[in-house]
């Protein structure tokens, strides 16, 4: 894959990410990219949510767009 495909599959998953999690800031997600486990810490920290949810949560979010 291209870098420019590359780019642009991860511009849409952010705005995914964005519809799904809108709490979750910019900066979080400059964070997460192309660190899809690091999606569940910052599902944590931002919704307070159980590590075994926000794990749940992101299995589905990946799972959903076959994100790695």
């Amino acid at each position: 894959m291209t870098n420019d495909r590359v780019a642009g599959a991860w511009r849409q998953i952010k705005g995914r990410l964005k519809e799904q999690w809108g709490r979750l800031l910019h900066d979080d997600l400059k964070q997460i990219e192309g660190h899809a486990e690091r999606l569940v810490g910052r599902l944590q920290e931002t919704y307070g949510l159980p590590r075994e949810e926000a794990e749940r949560y992101g299995e589905e979010f990946r799972r959903r767009l076959n994100y790695p």
